[in-house]
């Protein structure tokens, strides 16, 4: 079957499908990238005067313009390299709030927004969460009470991990430009998958992760800022920049006001030979073809569901407002027995427990048990999703 792995240990062809983890596998063109740099650059940037350097510093660059033009940022400068979502959100965070503040979140979030939050709580931050629907829908009707005279920031994610909901971001965004609030955008679940525009959201920063719908390695991500917050940031890590080195102060300007020491430049070079290969294939492709993979796996787990046998999480509308994510409960057997199940006698792995995201499980009403998740990739076929459910049918009936 196409885009399924072969182990030598093991005599089944792997179906993957947790790509809401990491997407696998990627193009060709990302490790070849990573590889090149390796072998034939191998510089660093903004420290040496010779052409390898030269040509490593015009990648960065080349690499944060297609990162502005993709989520229409407001400059290259602005767009700050970090390790992934969660080093970009702690810098945003810790960086912005300070004691005395507080913050609204959704009740969706993933631990990426939770553990700093709640870090920040010691030193005397608060947080609200605002509250779903019973299906996982953010209840925009409640943002007003849940603003407070010390409210300074709202941070949400795009869309779950958990039930693949996509929030209303558009309608966040105009509230808080309505009520002088920051807007910080997660979105780890929509980059490379779904159209995401700082502008159009009305978001300050918009932290992004490299190694799932953008294509690139593990290890690489970030975030877009606008200038105004960038000058409310306090750096969290100062080092060298090798820019105004007669200095032992952060210089003042982006991306070096905010990027100390090297930077992941083979996975930089990942990054952008994934998002060269997002242009050529086009997001709505990626999309519908995710999105139709989702409505096969809900269209097939409906007579589990009538049966009793499995809950499925989130809203039931198929398609509508929503990732290619799908997580569902087992009824009748325990979670991580399907799920270890599903691998070792079928070959099809995915994720099963909280997923970073107890939060949403609340909401959800799957805590403390969690779910069994497929989140579905470029590479995956519509024969994959029909013998997974053939493999679910044969482990619970």
């Amino acid at each position: 079957m196409a885009g399924v792995t072969t182990e030598s240990d093991c005599p089944l062809h792997k179906i993957y499908f947790d790509n809401a983890a990491t997407t696998f596998p990627k193009p060709e063109c990302v490790p070849e990238a990573v590889l090149h740099y390796m072998l034939h650059q191998g510089s660093n940037i903004n420290r040496g005067c010779y052409s390898s350097a030269y040509a490593a510093e015009e990648m960065v660059y080349e690499t944060r313009e297609l990162l502005r033009g993709f989520f229409q940022g407001p400059d290259s400068r602005n767009v700050i390299f970090a390790k992934n979502v969660t080093e970009s959100l702690n810098v945003l965070l810790k960086g912005f709030l300070r004691p005395g503040d507080h913050v609204l979140v959704s009740s969706l979030e993933h631990n990426a927004v939770m553990r700093p939050l709640r870090q920040l709580e010691e030193w005397g931050c608060g947080f609200t969460r605002v509250p779903c629907d019973r299906e996982g829908g953010l209840l925009l009707e409640a943002l007003e009470s849940c603003l407070t005279p010390k409210t300074r920031l709202v941070v949400m994610t795009h869309a779950s991990n958990v039930s693949g909901e996509v929030l209303p971001l558009a309608e966040v965004g105009a509230f808080c430009q309505a009520h002088g609030l920051r807007f910080f955008v997660d979105c780890a679940q929509t980059a490379g998958v779904l159209p995401v525009s700082m502008t159009q959201l009305q978001a300050d920063a918009l932290a992004f992760t490299g190694h799932k719908g953008l294509m690139g390695p593990q290890g690489i991500g970030g975030f877009l800022l606008t200038e105004e917050l960038s000058r409310q940031l306090t750096p969290l890590l100062s080092g060298g920049t090798g820019s105004l080195s007669h200095e032992e102060r952060m210089p003042d300007f982006l991306p070096d006001r905010l990027e100390a020491g090297t930077l992941n430049l083979p996975g930089i070079a990942g990054l952008r030979a994934g998002l060269l290969w997002l242009e050529q294939k086009g997001l709505s492709s990626i999309q519908e073809w995710e999105l139709e993979l989702t409505r096969q796996l809900l269209e097939g787990l409906k007579p589990l569901e009538q049966k009793g046998l499995v809950r499925v999480l989130g809203r039931k509308t198929l398609t509508e407002n929503r990732v290619g994510i799908v997580s569902f409960q087992t009824l009748s057997r325990d979670m991580a027995e399907v799920a270890y199940r599903l691998d070792t006698e079928y070959g099809v792995q995915t994720r099963v427990g909280l997923h970073c995201a107890p939060a949403a499980h609340r909401a959800l009403g799957s805590y403390p048990e969690g779910a069994i998740r497929f989140s579905f990739g470029w590479e995956n076929t519509p024969e994959q999703v029909e013998f997974s459910l053939e493999a679910l049918r044969n482990i619970l009936l």
